[in-house]
């Protein structure tokens, strides 16, 4: 699994499924994990998370990446039968760029 592969490299991600056989094939959710982002107010996390999936949708890189509103502050990809694996791969630097952004933006 091409996410797999790099949420072993990621500083600031990891599946939100602790056990990697629980991780969805279809509809895997990321976790972010960074301290920075951890010692956050609960709200002003999901604002976080939302601000890199609206950003992700302004590139054209991701549509409908936020993590389910149950589900802790995340994102979330669609990797059904309906996604081409090298359209995966394409997005993953997407993330570390929204993320570098967002950190960029809340530190100002």
């Amino acid at each position: 699994m091409t996410i797999a592969a790099w949420v072993k490299t990621s500083s600031w991600a990891r599946f939100l499924a602790e056990d990697q056989a629980t991780v969805s094939s279809t509809s895997p959710q990321l976790e972010i994990v960074d301290p920075w982002f951890a010692g956050m107010a609960w709200e002003r996390r999901f604002r976080t998370a939302r601000a890199m999936a609206r950003q992700l949708e302004e590139e054209g890189a991701a549509y409908d990446i936020a993590s389910h509103r149950a589900s802790p502050p995340g994102l979330r990809i669609w990797t059904g039968a309906t996604v081409e694996p090298a359209d995966v791969a394409l997005l993953l630097p997407w993330l570390d760029w929204a993320w570098e952004e967002q950190r960029a933006a809340r530190a100002a």
